[in-house]
């Protein structure tokens, strides 16, 4: 597949519907250089997740049915949000652990949602039957060329936007962000790839020769805990060399903490854990490497306005 040409399409495809996210140039964060970041979790419904559902129902006929998505949170909140927007029906399938945060949200956007137990192959599951039974359309969060493509229009504008790095950090969980990137920069850049120690289906998949299952848990496995790695993304990461940097929980708390006091940004853990990777030291940056951190989840639990 043209991956840079069917982001280019997808980008020129969800214009309008979608926000220029901002970037910055800082200091700080402990760190002895100054990184670009991108400010996504400002995107609509805090996270970079639209832009897929957006490119996924402008590019496809929607049944009758509707629609159905299975989301650790921000991926069912993006379909919801797309889906009222254009008007189609939208069943969403979350687990438990998706947070009373991220729920509320699709409660909010008018989706028609079921809380399943367990994790986020749990909710996929229970999507996948919803889909068999109805004859709804499966938006998938990360593995299906839409989503990819949608995602890929984040890098894109990013670098419509001036951008300088050498070396971009992205957060990984089931790979659409991450693959949408490899894709529009075809090694261009160094791309690192950055997943929490207990939920590093891509990591492992680079171990392995091929996506495997892996157990999931920790503060940002609601958003990054897919079981199984995403094959296009695998692929692309293979193909592209991208580098995989695993960082503890604590450090991604440390970055989320570190985001708020500094700059007062507030993000979820999944949208802190590329920031992670410098901030603790897992990546280390060689000298004159000028690097970039994809900030890319708002939605933090609790929700610090809900009654």
């Amino acid at each position: 597949m043209d991956w840079k040409t069917e982001i280019a399409q997808a980008a020129e495809r969800i214009a309008g519907h979608v926000q220029i996210t901002p970037v910055m140039r800082t200091r700080g964060f402990g760190l002895p250089v100054e990184i670009e970041m991108k400010l996504e979790q400002l995107q609509h419904t805090g996270s970079f997740k639209p832009r897929g559902a957006f490119n996924t129902l402008l590019s496809q006929e929607v049944p009758t049915a509707g629609l159905v998505a299975a989301s650790g949170g921000n991926h069912g909140a993006a379909v919801a949000y797309a889906a009222r927007a254009l008007g189609h029906r939208a069943a969403i399938f979350v687990p438990e652990m998706a947070g009373r945060s991220k729920i509320a949200l699709i409660e909010r956007l008018g989706a028609d949602l079921t809380v399943v137990p367990g994790e986020y192959a749990n909710a996929l599951a229970a999507a996948q039957a919803h889909e068999a039974e109805t004859g709804a359309m499966q938006i998938h969060a990360y593995d299906a060329p839409g989503t990819v493509a949608g995602q890929g229009s984040c890098m894109a504008e990013w670098e419509s936007q001036g951008l300088e790095a050498d070396t971009v950090l992205i957060a990984v969980g089931g790979g659409g962000l991450v693959a949408g990137a490899l894709g529009w920069l075809e090694g261009r850049r160094k791309v690192v790839a950055v997943e929490p120690e207990t939920s590093c289906a891509l990591h492992k998949a680079l171990e392995a020769g091929g996506p495997v299952d892996v157990e999931v848990s920790g503060i940002a496995a609601n958003e990054l805990g897919a079981r199984r790695i995403g094959s296009i993304c695998h692929d692309l990461a293979v193909r592209y060399r991208a580098q995989s940097v695993l960082v503890p929980d604590t450090a991604i708390a440390e970055a989320q903490r570190m985001l708020w006091q500094e700059r007062r940004l507030l993000v979820e853990p999944a949208g802190a854990t590329a920031l992670a990777a410098l901030t603790s030291g897992a990546y280390r940056p060689d000298p004159g490497e000028r690097v970039a951190v994809l900030i890319c989840g708002a939605n933090v639990a609790p929700d610090p306005f809900e009654s």
